[in-house]
């Protein structure tokens, strides 16, 4: 709008200093001077026509006796008058405006407005330099919390703080000057001083610290050796706060590599995994205690294996110690049956291994045990250890019990002196809730449910199930648990109590879903806490609400747009509120409803990132919804900054897809679909097809047992409602995605054939979903077994069908140890047998799934870019029958899109 107001007012200007200008020339000019339009008698000008006769005209010009000046009709002038005076109070109103809307300031003095429908001034440009290298990534902080040795809450752990001694305890309250003096501010309290210790004559510098609850003292790790996505290996040690001194967690052995080491809640033990086998080092105590001998290269325990580290747990611990450190439970994998997949390393060896003499000239190869879908999945089994006793046990005599081929251990929470676990079947569409009693060794299935009868859908896996003790002081007469539980065609939260009450009290219902929930439990209060789509699929906001299910209210300020987390004090009297978007990020610490005391202090506000905005055109982005076959999903379109609708665009669409994902959200980004429309003015469009999340189950389980079907559906659906608008140059479509996101790229071309999209971009992509683990692909596609029609429609198979559109490109890590190359060398064979060659191939030595090794990030998003503009300016079109040209002149030669 500022722009518009700033051009009419100039234009109005301009007329009256024109005006002013060719009066003064008139003046000065003798009659006999030609004027400048004489020749044009069909031309008006702004002076003499049509409304003024010219005063000098000749007599050649009006022949007859000349009478002297003429008198203008009196009606004509008061049409004049009028006139100038609508131009004039045109002119102050605009003036007005362009004073009141500030549009003489330079687009850069203007805040970042995400609401903006059109551009506004002239600022820089957006580059891909810009996005690769962090200008427009918002600075963030997260808050390790603590709770105080004797309860405190609002405590956090600072960990190499500039200024500060590196490792701190210290109230969050410290940081706002004005609370900071108060004297119920904790002081803070030193545990580490510096990050470099001394043992055995050699420099350990600190790399991991984990403080026992008591505040005494501190797990260290050093040395520290990346494993899979979440694991590592490194040398730990128990670094004692009084005496600044640390010694080997395993006595005698300062360099022994331990996979996993946590503190027991009562701080007098140390329970760690190391060669495949769980140990517990007691305080005070000069020796470990082995708690079992068989772990090795295909039995993991306390520690997940591959599958269950990337698909299950989310993390590298699989060991849970009970709140009075009397029993440890532990999962034991047995991966003998799973077959191995080999991962190749040409340049590198990450296994720090020096070669054999002679043997230098040959790759690094590390066989990961990698169940594929269809193929032997490890047994689980969750074990027992009585730390009084000394025994370890097992729990098995439950009736209904999964059996080994066909049982995966998702969630394990400890309850007191119970313990809760949940499994499913191997497909993930039945679910057992099992309680354990340790002490007398007894179980039972409190809850089964089979979700596949309910509305034919799976259960995804969550560890958020949070245990809420009894406490009749604060009504809760029973031992309980909050869970997410499937209510109302979405994810919602449920509070059984007790224990073994298969029907729970519902937290929330209605039409919007819970996110990851619960955030946290003020257990004082009987409050929890919880982010939630309830203002919109695309927002998140956090909310509270009584166990009892009453007073649900939001935490965050819902009557503007947020897309908001929040990260909780280990007693949720303080949290860390993170707004995302879509305007400019920032975060605070803030006190809760939990709390009366209240508190804020600004944590950031990214000026840097808000200056940036101002500076630079961003893309103008339009959210709305898509309706195909009546659902209605959502979109972001991102325009260039100086859209104009009355041009053809490009248009590149950007999406993932997968089950339960999503990519249309309000927060704010410049990312690479950023700079595709405001750096190389492209329109550009994510739309989340069904499959997706959070626009209900119904819409998400659609897509089961035949993954690519619905969702390339709905994108080349979308892509024809943007193809039939008016600014849409119909004939340059692309789409493009990483991952499961170069799966829907192929699946789309593939079903789309050419009619639509002319080009694709897909970037490690599942082309088979036999080749993916089984975990996560038989959750969704059941297992090849028993759906081999599904495993076979939804390959990327068809490649006359590829060869239809006029190019595609595909890139791949080789040493990917998520997505195989397998999936890419596969296709490219199909392509080959029938002669097909419309694509482009790049892949990258010794890079796994994210694709980082030697520079290769960088390239991958070089390469999408200088790709698409060659595709969008029709460089990918080839000459039919294409002949050697001996000159440097072009030759003449008509072109037809690749067929």
């Amino acid at each position: 709008m500022s722009h518009e107001t700033a051009s009419s007012v100039s234009t109005t200007s301009l007329v009256f200093e024109r005006i002013d200008e060719r009066l003064a020339a008139k003046e000065a000019r003798s009659p006999d001077d030609d004027h400048p339009l004489k020749d044009d008698p069909d031309h008006d000008d702004l002076e003499t026509g049509p409304f003024l006769g010219n005063g000098t005209a000749s007599q050649e010009d009006h022949p007859g006796p000349v009478l002297g000046p003429k008198r203008m009709d009196r009606g004509l002038r008061k049409v004049l008058i009028i006139g100038a005076g609508l131009v004039v109070a045109a002119w102050v109103i605009g003036l007005f405006a362009y004073i009141a809307t500030k549009s003489y300031k330079h687009a850069s003095t203007f805040e970042h407005d995400p609401q903006a429908t059109v551009s506004r001034g002239n600022g820089k440009q957006v580059t891909l330099d810009q996005v690769m290298g962090g200008f427009w990534r918002a600075e963030s902080h997260s808050i390790s919390w603590i709770a105080g040795a004797d309860g405190e809450d609002g405590l956090l752990l600072e960990q190499g703080a500039a200024g500060k001694e590196y490792l701190v305890v210290e109230d969050i309250r410290a940081r706002n000057p004005s609370a900071a003096s108060q004297p119920h501010v904790l002081k803070s309290k030193t545990l580490i001083k510096s990050g470099t210790f001394e043992y055995g004559g050699k420099t350990y510098q600190a790399s991991t610290t984990k403080p026992s609850r008591d505040l005494q003292r501190v797990l260290v790790g050093t040395n520290m050796q990346s494993n899979w996505r979440h694991s590592t290996r490194g040398i730990y040690w128990i670094f004692d706060v009084n005496t600044q001194t640390a010694d080997p967690l395993v006595p005698g052995e300062p360099e022994a590599l331990v996979q996993l080491a946590q503190w027991s809640p009562t701080s007098d033990s140390v329970v760690l995994t190391k060669d495949n086998n769980l140990f517990i080092r007691r305080v005070g105590y000069d020796k470990i205690t082995q708690i079992t001998t068989d772990g090795g290269s295909e039995v993991f325990n306390g520690v997940p294996d591959w599958v269950y580290e990337e698909e299950v747990f989310g993390g590298a611990s699989a060991t849970w110690v009970s709140d009075d450190g009397n029993y440890i439970a532990f999962l034991r994998t047995n991966e003998t049956g799973v077959p191995e997949y080999p991962i190749q390393y040409f340049v590198s060896r990450p296994s720090g291994n020096t070669p054999k003499p002679g043997e230098e000239a040959y790759p690094e190869v590390r066989n990961i045990k990698y169940p594929k879908a269809g193929a032997h999945n490890p047994v689980v089994d969750l074990k027992f250890f009585d730390v009084v006793r000394g025994d370890v046990f097992s729990v098995d005599n439950i009736s209904g019990r999964f059996a080994d081929d066909d049982r995966l251990i998702t969630t394990v929470v400890w309850a007191g002196s119970q313990i809760l676990i949940k499994e499913t079947n191997r497909v993930s569409d039945v679910m057992r809730v099992v309680l354990v009693d340790v002490v007398v060794r007894t179980g039972k299935a409190v809850k089964t449910t089979d979700v596949k009868a309910i509305d034919g859908g799976w259960f995804e896996i969550s560890q958020k199930t949070k245990f809420i003790p009894a406490d009749p002081s604060k009504g809760r007469a029973h031992d309980g648990y909050i869970d997410t539980v499937i209510h109302d065609d979405g994810d919602h939260l449920a509070y059984f109590s007790p224990l073994d009450n298969p029907e729970p009290v519902m937290l929330t219902s209605g039409n919007w879903e819970v996110v990851d929930a619960p955030s946290a439990v003020d257990l004082d209060r009987n409050i929890v806490y919880f982010v939630a789509t309830k203002e919109s699929s695309i927002q998140r906001h956090v909310y509270q609400v009584k166990l009892t299910g009453h007073d649900l209210a939001p935490v965050s300020d819902t009557t503007v747009e947020g897309y908001y987390s929040i990260s909780f004090s280990a007693g949720a009297g303080y949290a860390l509120l993170s707004y995302s978007g879509p305007g400019i990020p920032w975060q605070k610490v803030v006190s809760t409803p939990s709390n009366s005391a209240k508190y804020e202090h600004v944590v950031e506000e990214n000026k840097n990132l808000a200056e940036n905005a101002r500076k630079h055109e961003l893309p103008i982005n339009i959210y709305g919804t898509v309706n195909v076959d009546g659902v209605e999903l959502n979109y972001i379109e991102r325009r260039p900054p100086h859209f104009d609708e009355s041009k053809k665009y490009p248009v590149l669409f950007q999406q993932y897809s997968g089950p339960g994902s999503q990519t249309v959200n309000k927060k704010f980004a410049v990312d690479f679909q950023a700079y595709a429309a405001a750096g190389l003015g492209y329109v550009c469009v994510t739309v989340d097809g069904r499959g997706t999340g959070y626009i209900g189950r119904k819409n998400r389980v659609l897509v089961r047992g035949n993954l690519g079907h619905w969702e390339s559906h709905d994108q080349i659906a979308a892509a024809k409602i943007w193809a039939a608008r008016k600014y849409v140059d119909e004939a340059r479509l692309a789409i493009w995605g990483w991952s499961y996101g170069g799966f829907m790229t192929l699946k789309t071309l593939e079903q789309d054939a050419g009619e639509t999209f002319s080009y694709g971009m897909a970037v490690a992509p599942v082309t088979d979903w036999r080749f993916y683990d089984s975990i996560y692909t038989e959750r969704y596609m059941l297992t090849p077994q028993t759906n081999g029609h599904g495993y076979d429609t939804s390959a990327i198979t068809n490649v006359t069908a590829l060869s239809q559109n006029v190019r595609f490109l595909l890139m791949h890590g080789v040493a990917d140890d998520n997505v195989h190359m397998q999936n890419s060398l596969t296709l490219l064979d199909r392509l080959d047998l029938v002669g097909i060659e419309n694509y482009d191939v790049h892949v990258f030595p010794d890079s796994d799934h994210g694709i980082y090794f030697h520079n290769a990030n960088r390239i991958v998003y070089d390469k999408l870019s200088n790709w698409l503009v060659n595709a969008f300016n029709g460089e990918w079109l080839k000459i039919a029958n294409a002949l050697p040209n001996g000159s440097k002149e072009k030759r003449d030669l008509a072109v037809t899109p690749l067929t």
